[in-house]
């Protein structure tokens, strides 16, 4: 792994650098809409508009990169980011910071797709498996570190914006400087959502499911925290223990995917979520338990979206792998945009915590369709299941191909070393 840094260090420190910017704005937004006295419901329809954003980019920057190029479409979208990032604070209008948080989602995954075409460029067969665990260990840790600058100045003001834009500004320079020659860019036609639902109905439903919680997460988790009155400090620490717990528990849940049925870890791991909201609903006034709900849900919805991609490729051939990925991200980018909305819509019915009641709701019907699945067809044997690849669902389109096709030559590896056993 340290090689891989070695020859890629610019490029994931400038990745590192955008997810700082990236996970400090949605907390911040959260905690400067409540100032502003925006209602939950505004402030779920500005979060959802970055999935909106996002969802749509998957789809749109492909082939703006093929007719003007990496670097072109690359330099256009920083430039919409700083830019939307500095204005926030001038125009406070629910409907302004709509748009802006659309044009943002839109960018910031044009410019993932393009960062991760330069990092697979980069790669060789031996360290591609090692390359993409960095890049998403420090994503993480971009995200966390985000949420401590929180602090650092008054949210009320203009300052933290002005930071954000000027991380983000600087987080392209590493990045321009470092790339080598541009690489080819190519994505693969989406398996159409029919065949893809009728191959593995647990792995669309759990996609569209974790789109909600994710989203939920990531965009309504700070207005939760300024509904209920949590200080600054403690906003940053609650938003910031979502990514902690998925980092820590990433590695023992893939640890065992790849021992027992996958089904079964499915719905082990979502009751585990939803008991952990549970928390947060009836014990969130207790900080401590506050977190330790955060931290379960995090470490468990996170690893289940790896979970979801590694339980379908088991159902299909090297060669669907690949082209299946764009249909899991369309209907996870479904649920996404959905999660925030629904979120708000209950957070002003109930109360805040009607936040925690919807992921607990969530995740408990994820864990009873689980099990359900587990009753209607054969699992794979732990032998021929295909290897577990962990991927975030801050990830774009590129990336889960770029898992995909790890998982793929880790598949053929493992079979050309039976064959040379027998």
């Amino acid at each position: 792994m340290l090689s891989v840094f070695k020859n890629s260090w610019a490029l994931l420190l400038g990745m590192m650098l955008l997810m700082v910017g990236n996970g400090l704005q949605s907390t911040l937004l959260g905690v400067r809409g409540g100032i502003e006295q925006f209602l939950p419901f505004e402030m779920s329809l500005i979060m959802s508009a970055y999935f909106i954003g996002f969802l749509g980019a998957s789809r749109m920057v492909p082939s703006l990169i093929r007719r003007v190029g990496h670097v072109r479409v690359f330099a256009a979208l920083a430039s919409f980011i700083s830019a939307v990032l500095v204005l926030f604070p001038l125009y406070l209008n629910p409907v302004f910071w709509m748009f802006g948080r659309l044009i943002i989602g839109f960018c910031f995954c044009g410019v993932y797709i393009i960062a991760e075409s330069w990092l697979n460029n980069a790669a060789t067969n031996e360290n591609r498996g090692q390359s993409l665990s960095l890049y998403l260990i420090l994503q993480m840790v971009g995200i966390v570190v985000g949420q401590g600058l929180l602090v650092t100045s008054d949210p009320g003001g203009y300052t933290l914006f002005i930071i954000i834009s000027v991380f983000v500004s600087v987080s392209f320079a590493p990045i321009l400087l470092s790339i080598s020659p541009t690489p080819a860019f190519e994505t693969t036609n989406p398996m159409p959502l029919k065949k893809l639902i009728e191959t593995s109905p647990l792995g669309c439903a759990g996609m569209f499911v974790l789109g909600g919680v994710f989203s939920a997460q990531f965009g309504m988790a700070a207005v939760y925290g300024a509904e209920v009155g949590l200080s600054l400090g403690e906003i940053s620490l609650f938003v910031a223990t979502f990514y902690i717990g998925a980092v820590f528990l990433q590695y023992p849940i893939g640890w065992l995917s790849d021992r027992m049925d996958r089904r079964r870890l499915i719905m082990s791991v979502a009751a585990i979520g939803a008991f952990g909201a549970l928390i947060g609903v009836f014990m969130g006034q207790n900080f401590t338990l506050l977190l330790v709900s955060a931290f379960i849900v995090g470490g468990t919805s996170n690893p289940l979206y790896s979970l979801l991609i590694a339980h379908t490729n088991d159902f299909l051939d090297f060669d669907d792998m690949v082209s299946a990925s764009g249909g899991l991200l369309f209907i996870n980018g479904i649920g996404a945009i959905a999660g925030p909305l629904i979120v708000g819509w209950v957070m002003q019915a109930i109360g805040a915590f009607g936040f925690f009641v919807l992921i607990s709701l969530l995740m408990a019907g994820l864990t009873l369709y689980a099990a359900y699945r587990s009753t209607q067809r054969a699992a794979p044997s732990v032998e021929e299941a295909n290897a577990y690849q962990t991927v975030m669902p801050t990830a774009s389109l590129l990336s889960v191909e770029f898992a995909q096709e790890i998982a793929i030559e880790t598949a053929l590896e493992e079979e050309e070393s039976q064959d040379v056993d027998e």
